[in-house]
């Protein structure tokens, strides 16, 4: 969404409007200046503004009258408050009729700027937030997975083009992206929705467990196995079969699972007979697979075997403005599951700081964060201070670059692997153009990911998260690589 940085000026002294008028001009406002508010009021009518800056004494009419037209006929325009006379009675009022701010004589041009870029971005992330809660619903009525950002839409696109087929599909993306929602939707899609959707989690079963669960096992094949039983293979006949972290499989489990894809029959433990089995196979991996092949945790042959079809999951900081519509899903699902049905969505500051947060554990994390906030807040909308402190703490002080406080230095590595990311989600997750950007090679810039993927499944949760990230993070690294 653009911007508007129009600005309308409400003053009945020509003197200031003028001064105004060149001043915001210099940090890029476009500025229009009436001297009456009935005039003022009808170029409002007639044409889009970004923000209304109005003094307090207009004459014989006043400055909170506009407020109260303007909260009752355009809500979506922030008006500022300037005036000579600045008293707390006279702030209280400002704001209680809709003032965004109130500012007191002489003014400060560019503290006076810095207020009306706030202003504009506030209003428009909560006509976003409005949006975005008109349209999840629908959403919801048409997907599974939710999200309309360039790297969802790939993945939306693969989705219908596989469904029609048995062909398997691996699905690739760090923990929490949705990989399973991706297998279930494949599977709802597909002429087999009628038959079982079955998952295993091969992180999650014991090495000694993994061939019995997924093969069966006969009457007696080993201590415990006092009846007979069919493997996952088997019962989800006729359906899908979601092999969740396949790259926790134990390598000697390899070879058995490959002859099964191949010969599509599985012998259950115990027995001689093998049993045909008519089941749609989807994997998934937070690894990379490629990688683990070349140092040999992996076998080529499998790899091969499964990577038919790969739908790549972006995490969810490449995501945009999807952050909010997940959230806004997540409020009405929750709020109805938990008797809390006057929560209805997000203040716009609370979608700020959502959208700044880097979201290491993607959209299992945001859920989370939102179930609790849910459970938490005293009003119909989730605020900053429902989140956890870890996003709360969010803010980093302009020029932090040149500080000389070592807690607000990040290092160079955490500098770099934010603005990679920050470039991604630019480019809608196309790696090829955003090593264009970076000025990498490919082969480099997927080194890099997966270096940071590796650290960010080892590195302490408590850590990783608390630091601090502003997209002045990114702003400031392109300051310096430009200089």
């Amino acid at each position: 969404m653009t911007l508007s940085k129009q600005v309308l000026v409400i003053d009945d002294d020509r003197d200031m409007c003028e001064l105004l008028q060149r001043g915001l001009s210099k940090h890029g406002f476009g500025v229009e200046w009436h001297l009456e508010c009935s005039s003022a009021l009808s170029a409002l009518a007639q044409q889009d503004f970004g923000v209304v800056v109005t003094d307090l004494k207009l004459g014989q009419a006043s400055g909170l009258s506009v407020c109260e037209r303007l909260a009752s006929d355009r809500p979506n325009i922030p008006v500022v408050v300037i005036t000579a006379f600045g008293s707390m009675e006279s702030a209280i009022a400002a704001i209680r009729v809709g003032a965004y701010d109130f500012i007191t004589k002489p003014l400060d041009v560019r503290a006076l700027a810095l207020t009306l870029d706030r202003a504009i971005q506030h209003a428009t992330l909560r006509e976003e937030v409005t949006r975005l809660r008109r349209q999840v619903e629908n959403v919801r009525d048409t997907k599974p997975i939710i999200g309309e950002s360039p790297s969802m839409r790939v993945v939306y696109d693969l989705v219908d083009r596989v469904s029609a087929s048995d062909v398997t599909v691996l699905v690739t993306g760090e923990s929490g992206t949705g990989k399973e929602l991706v297998a279930r939707s494949i599977h709802e899609r597909s002429e087999r929705r009628d038959g079982p959707f079955v998952a295993i989690n091969c992180a999650a079963v014991p090495a000694t467990l993994l061939e019995s669960e997924l093969f069966g096992h006969v009457r007696g094949a080993f201590t415990d196995a006092k009846n007979a039983r069919d493997g996952l293979f088997l019962e989800a006949n006729r359906g899908t079969l979601l092999l969740d972290e396949i790259g926790e499989m134990p390598i000697e489990m390899q070879p058995k699972l490959l002859r099964a894809l191949q010969e599509r029959k599985v012998r259950p433990v115990g027995s001689n007979a093998e049993r045909e089995f008519d089941t749609r196979i989807i994997a998934s991996t937070h690894r990379d697979l490629e990688a683990n092949v070349a140092q040999g945790r992996f076998r080529e042959d499998l790899y091969y075997r499964i990577n038919v079809v790969r739908i790549p999951m972006p995490p969810l900081r490449e995501r945009g403005h999807d952050i909010l519509l997940l959230a806004q899903d997540f409020v009405a699902r929750i709020a109805r599951r938990s008797g809390k049905p006057n929560v209805v969505g997000l203040s716009q500051s609370c979608a700020e700081k959502l959208l700044d947060y880097d979201w290491p554990g993607n959209v299992r994390e945001l859920e989370n964060c939102i179930e609790r906030a849910v459970t938490l807040t005293r009003f119909e909308q989730i605020t900053v201070e429902d989140l956890p402190e870890k996003i709360r703490a969010l803010d980093m002080p302009p020029g932090f670059l040149e500080s000389t406080d070592p807690r607000q230095m990040p290092s160079l590595e955490d500098l770099e692997r934010r603005y990679i990311h920050r470039v991604l989600a630019a480019v809608g997750g196309n790696k090829t153009q955003a090593a264009l950007v970076l000025g990498l090679d490919r082969r480099t810039l997927y080194r890099k990911l997966d270096k940071y993927s590796r650290a960010s499944d080892l590195t302490p949760s408590s850590e990783r998260q608390g630091r601090p990230k502003e997209d002045r993070v990114f702003e400031e690294a392109q300051r310096l690589i430009d200089a």
